[in-house]
């Protein structure tokens, strides 16, 4: 029976383009190289996906195959003295954690959600709020598998002479298949994190909270009001964190109650996103202050939503994530903002950080030193394009770049001056290997 068959539910994480796949669902690592053999005997190219928590179409690929490895889970072995993990790529961070934070180990970088798979995780080289002490997660990889289209399956680890680690981490499973990984946790002495949040008026206090807090706090975030204008341009919530000595160590609550349905796409407009904002900024003074809080609703908030991405619609949504140089970060910000208010599209999940010097392994890692602003806008068609290409003429001035992993319509040029190792990296690219994404900005 063959392996691979069709559907039409492979969607990415923003749901814009529904395409029919060809996708096979191999369950161990062992079933990996045939599904592999018979992809590339039937198809003309594969791509290697997890939990499609990415935005865009570096998940999709609808002229060839997919390969869904999150059957792919399990824990291979784990040595708590040099606190070495080695799993299967289609382990969840969520499963990680479930198992893991019990014994006092978290990992060292997470991202903004726990339904990633940790070969995911790798392919996207994710950042989290600790970007300024930890780096991206390739820092923390010290080997993987990388079954490529020759048959052959590689051992690769950081230094590897013909560079294909550093292709492999952030390279979109465009290098191969990802089997295994080996990743060194951080030790916790509990699941608590000592949270404290702060209200500031605009551009100027995030940035005043940003640099006092990077000494004394392992991670730091804020949400901002991208519709507020004038005096107020750039108000927002600052959270800083670090973990919690001492107290139990809970793996937290499971999966919370789930969007069934796609709302109807009038349900987020400016009127109900101006109001969300409203409320948020004042419920965020409103508990400002110290907490202890589980690690759960700190670094997984939308988590407790299940499938929240169908509150935008049919439709979809967009992502965009933008970073922009330390010298321009200020003025940039500031623009990107009042282009948002001004076209009325505003984002009631705004996230705005900044990421430090540590460099990132991977020849396509999106972090680089700067400030970096998140944000999610429901699909309305052309002018929701309008904006986005308004949006990129600030980031291309300013000298920065656009996240592959939340992108689905970057410009090629764009792309390519943004990631100058670009031409290097397409030269590991697996010549069998493919996505959308690929297809419109590399190829």
């Amino acid at each position: 029976m063959t392996r691979f068959t069709e559907t039409a539910d492979h969607l990415s994480w923003g749901r814009t383009l529904r395409l029919r796949h060809r996708v096979a669902r191999p369950l161990f690592r062992q079933d990996v190289p045939a599904t592999l053999t018979e992809g590339l005997s039937a198809l003309p190219s594969l791509l290697p996906t997890g939990l499609r928590r990415s935005y865009g179409d570096s998940v999709l690929n609808p002229a060839g195959g997919i390969i869904d490895m999150t059957g792919v889970n399990r824990m291979i072995a784990f040595d708590p003295d040099t606190r070495i993990l080695r799993a299967d790529a289609g382990l969840s961070f969520d499963a990680l954690l479930k198992a893991m934070v019990p014994r006092g180990f978290f990992p060292p970088v997470s991202p903004g959600t726990r339904f990633v798979t940790l070969g995911g995780a790798v392919a996207n080289d994710v950042h989290g709020k600790n970007h300024n002490g930890a780096g991206t997660i390739g820092r923390w990889i010290r080997r993987l598998g990388l079954l490529r289209s020759d048959g052959v399956e590689r051992d690769l680890a950081p230094g590897d002479p013909d560079g294909l680690f550093a292709a492999t981490i952030g390279g979109l499973g465009l290098t191969g298949i990802i089997t295994w990984v080996e990743i060194e946790l951080m030790p916790i002495s509990g699941a608590l994190m000592d949270v404290e949040t702060i209200p500031f008026d605009d551009l100027d206090g995030f940035f005043r909270l940003t640099a006092e807090s990077e000494t004394t706090h392992d991670y730091t975030a804020a949400w901002v009001d991208c519709l507020a204008t004038g005096d107020r341009t750039g108000r927002g919530i600052f959270s800083r964190a670090r973990h919690a000595t001492g107290g139990e160590l809970s793996a937290g609550k499971g999966a919370g109650p789930t969007v069934p349905v796609d709302l109807p796409s009038l349900a987020l407009n400016r009127f109900s996103i101006r109001a969300f904002n409203a409320l948020y900024d004042w419920n965020g003074r409103r508990k400002a202050g110290h907490a202890m809080q589980h690690y759960q609703p700190f670094f997984y908030p939308l988590d407790a939503i299940g499938q929240w991405n169908r509150m935008y619609g049919h439709a979809g949504m967009y992502q965009y994530q933008s970073v922009v140089p330390p010298a321009a970060a200020r003025d940039a910000t500031a623009a990107m903002l009042a282009a948002i208010a001004a076209a009325g599209e505003g984002s009631f999940l705004a996230v705005l950080k900044t990421f430090g010097d540590r460099p990132s392994p991977g020849l396509l890692s999106f972090p680089r030193p700067g400030t970096t602003l998140a944000l999610d806008f429901p699909n309305r068609g052309g002018s929701t394009m309008a904006l986005l290409a308004r949006l990129d003429a600030i980031v291309r001035e300013a000298g920065g770049r656009l996240y592959p992993a939340k992108d689905g319509r970057m410009p090629r040029d764009m792309f390519r001056a943004g990631y100058p190792d670009w031409e290097r990296f397409a030269a590991h690219v697996d010549p069998r290997f493919s996505s959308l994404f690929w297809t419109r900005v590399g190829s």
